[in-house]
């Protein structure tokens, strides 16, 4: 059975893989891994890094004017503004804000 490796290893032999001169096969040769192992690690941080939306909790609030809504980002940060926009507007907008 095959030991498992730690994220750094898993990092370690990404960033080899990136700087390599050979061909996949020999890499992975030289590392002691299988390619679908590789395949499998590349796959996996490129999901890892993707942007995810984040769950909401919606609420009314009594202070807020009618056809206003607030957003609260992970990052704390706040949005305010009416609802006159498309979805895909929306989802932009949270997109840019947490890429920052």
């Amino acid at each position: 059975m095959a030991t498992k490796r730690t994220a750094e290893e898993i990092q370690r032999l990404l960033e080899g893989y990136r700087q390599r001169s050979g061909t996949r096969a020999e890499y992975c040769s030289q590392q002691g891994i299988s390619v679908n192992m590789l395949a499998y690690y590349l796959q996996r941080q490129t999901k890892q890094a993707r942007p995810r939306m984040a769950r909401v909790r919606v609420a009314s609030s009594s202070t807020s004017a009618a056809g206003t809504f607030a957003l609260w980002l992970r990052n704390g940060r706040r949005i305010e503004s009416a609802w006159n926009f498309r979805d895909t507007d929306l989802a932009r907008l949270i997109r840019i804000a947490e890429a920052e």
